[in-house]
This record gives C-alpha cells, structure tokens and sequence, in this order.
C-alpha cells in the first residue's frame, strides 16, 4: 500500500507532480480534472441523478416477474451490496499517499497493471455509460411523446421525433465543460427523480387496489417465467449503475492530507442512498401492490389518470434525463478528448470539443432511433456490464490491493458480492436478449 509520507510535501492533487506545463494544462483542460472545488452535497446530488434513472420506473415490472418473496429480496440485497461497493470505491480514490484516481479505469490500472487494467474496465465503463446514454435517449423521447399525447388529447407522433427533440437539448449541454458546470442541471434531475418517483408512487397508491389485480407470473410457461426472471434481474441491476462516474464525482472534491475528499463524498452518498431507498422501494412496491402483472415496462404508462399530474411527471421524467445523460456523458467526453489530446496530440480547443461531442450526441441519438425497446435494452445492459462495474469488479479490486485474510469478514463479505454479481452477469443478459428478439417481431424501424 506504500508508507505515509509527510504530511504536506507528498500530497499533490493529481498524481506525483512530474508534470510539465503543457501536462498540467491538458489536465486542467479535461472535464474530470478540470475543477477540484466541488462540495459534499454535489456528491449528493450528482449521486442522486447518476443512480435513481428511468430503471426506478421499471422496478414494479420487475416485480412481477420476480414476485413478491424474490422481488423484494433482490431489492434489498442489491442495497446493501451497492452501497457496500460504492464505499470501497471512495476509500480506494486516495489510498495511495499523494495520488488521486480520478478515473474508474486509473483505478483499474493500479489493481490489475498498466495494461490489463485499462482492457478490464475500460470497455464494460463504455458499455454502461453509452449504454445508459442510449437508453435515455429513448426514455426522454418516450417520456416527451407522451406528455404531447396527455396533453393534446390523444394527437400522436413518431417516436423518432420526439427523440430527436430530446437530442436537442443535449447539443447545447454537452458543450458544458466539466461536472461542477453540470450541477446546476444536476441539481435540478436530482429533485426531478425524487418528485417523478413520488408521483408514480402515490397515483397508484389513490387508485387503489385494481379489482382484477393478479400476483402470479405473466408467463405461462416454465421457460417464460425463467427468462423473464433472469431478465427482471437485469432492469434491478440497471437500477444500481451510479458506480461508473462515483470516482469521477469524487475527483471534483478538493482534498488534503488532514482531509481527504472521502469524508464529503461519502456524507453525499449516504444522503444519495437514502434518498434512493424513499424513491426505489415505494415505487417497487406500491406500483406492483397495485396492479400486479398488468403494470407495464414503465408505470407511468400504467397510470392514465389524472390526466395533468401523469402529464407533469412525464416532464419530470425528461428533466431528469436530462441530467442523467450529461452526468454519465461526461466521463465518455473525458476518454474522447484525453485519447485526442493525448494520444493523438491534438490541440486542446473549444472547436474540437464542440466536434467531438456533438458527433457523440449524434451517434446516441441515431442508436435510440433505431433500437427504441426500452424493456429489454434495460435488462441486457444491465447484466452485461452494470453487474460488473457496480456488484463486484470493487471487490476485485479490493482483494487485489488490500489482500484481507482469508475467511475473514472482508474476504467473505467480497466473495459474497462476486458471486452473486457474476451469476447476475450471466443470468440477466439472456433474458434481456429474448425480451429483445420478442419485442423486434413487431417492431418497424423509425416508427
């Protein structure tokens, strides 16, 4: 782990300074390490908009095709395992004396090598943030379509235009450039999935008990109800995919020896996780209380009436997107432009920023048009790389670097959390890809 060095000389914000001057500006040109002067309760809320996204509307779907016994075990145990990870996350960002890792992937690259590090966790942190990028895409567009719809009595248009809409705001935002520039927006998502939450909750819970409401599974069949449940495993999984930009969030914090950034970061988490738990398991439960097997993919689908409330948490829905596209953009923005400037030895410029990210939210966007089903989208994603980066790859990491005794509590604790995030890795994405193959029998490109 290296000695303690003294208490003042060791410790420079960013790595060792053997930085030459053109070094240090690259650095204070880059959106992660740009701005180190970030408050604890930007960790809140950065957490809050990073975590709490469209999954959260899924989660009475997954529901029922968990059922109640697993459906609730699995909300819970994911809790608890995600905020056990995130936590290891913050104490691993400054447990070398004088360095920070400001980036998931330099994180990586100490606990696995130089090389390794960078093909384990680069790939599966792209995957999760283009992913979600993608999926929101979606979801904004979904969510915009159908506030038009609510509000002009039932005139519709396609979904692609809609999305293209959504897309809009995101080629102004995207030239925002680092987090604390994001958290105004950041601030304004994360009361945004509180209060969309606490609508979905609380329209069901008016409606009441639907008179035909049915607990067993959709599925009719052994094999349905397998893959649907492995599937539903996937969108919990999704649910929990705030680790990917959790080092990223700490990176902004100023720290010193005398007080590292893990004291802030970590006060802003708890408050993140509680507020995750009054918008997660209310709507779980409640929505699928409620209607049972019949609640769609997103029950805000479900929920017709009353006509205006549906309406604004539908914009609710889209600020909060908003949001959430830029925070888990901007670490994508941040390997684009370090690869350019780098590698590549481009000029760090306004012009190559404003080309880079507008081609990236170009790309996003014609994805989302393509391949709009949200259901299965959630549950592949979600297993493929959300289960890695978020259940157990910082357990990895941990056995890696701190080497605990075996069988004790740590050791365990870790084991525990690998298992079960590897079998949610394999299990999730076959679920998500049959829900998918279904979904495409019907579907006709840009509808």
């Amino acid at each position: 782990m290296g000695t303690q060095g003294p208490a003042n000389s060791d410790y420079i914000p960013n790595n060792d300074d053997t930085r030459t001057a053109k070094e240090k500006a690259i650095d204070e040109w880059l959106p992660i390490t740009s701005s180190r002067n970030a408050k604890w309760w930007y960790s809140a809320f950065h957490n809050v908009t990073a975590m709490v996204g469209a999954g959260v509307l899924g989660l009475p779907y997954a529901m029922a095709e968990l059922g109640w016994g697993p459906g609730v075990a699995v909300l819970v145990i994911s809790w608890v395992v995600t905020l056990y990870t995130l936590w290891q996350m913050v104490e691993m960002h400054e447990m070398v004396p004088g360095k920070r890792f400001d980036r998931y992937h330099e994180l990586g690259q100490y606990a696995f090598g130089e090389k390794l590090g960078l093909y384990i966790v680069v790939p599966q942190q792209l995957v999760v943030e283009v992913g979600v990028n993608i999926v929101y895409m979606v979801t904004g567009g979904k969510s915009l379509q159908k506030f038009h719809y609510l509000v002009t009595d039932g005139k519709d248009f396609k979904l692609t235009y809609f999305i293209a809409i959504f897309a809009s705001a995101h080629f102004v935002l995207s030239h925002l450039p680092n987090f604390n520039a994001i958290s105004g927006v950041s601030l304004a998502a994360a009361v945004m999935s509180l209060s969309y939450s606490t609508v979905a909750w609380a329209a069901s819970a008016k409606k009441g008990v639907q008179p035909d409401v049915d607990y067993s599974y959709k599925a009719t069949t052994t094999i349905g109800k397998v893959f649907n449940f492995f599937s539903a495993l996937g969108d919990v999984a999704f649910a929990y995919a705030g680790h990917n930009v959790v080092l990223e969030i700490q990176a902004t914090i100023p720290s010193t020896p005398e007080k590292p950034s893990k004291g802030p970061m970590w006060k802003g988490v708890i408050v993140a996780y509680i507020i995750v738990a009054l918008c997660y398991f209310p709507v779980a439960l409640i929505g699928y209380y409620i209607f049972g097997n019949k609640v769609d993919d997103n029950i805000l689908i479900t929920l017709e009436k009353p006509t205006w409330l549906i309406a604004m948490a539908n914009l609710f829905v889209v600020v909060h997107v908003i949001g959430s596209y830029q925070i888990y953009a901007m670490p994508v923005f941040d390997m684009i432009e370090t690869v350019l400037v780098k590698k590549m030895n481009f000029k760090p410029t306004w012009s190559l920023r404003f080309i880079t990210r507008n081609i990236y939210v170009a790309i996003t966007m014609f994805i989302g048009m393509t391949f709009p089903f949200f259901g299965g989208l959630l549950s592949f994603f979600g297993g493929f790389a959300f289960a890695p980066t978020t259940y157990f790859l910082p357990c990895i990491m941990w056995l890696s670097i701190y080497k605990p005794r075996k069988f004790s509590a740590s050791w365990c604790a870790n084991w525990v959390c690998i298992i079960l995030g590897v079998i949610l890795m394999i299990v999730s994405p076959i679920g998500g890809l049959r829900t998918i193959i279904i979904q495409a029998k019907t579907y006709k490109f840009y509808s």
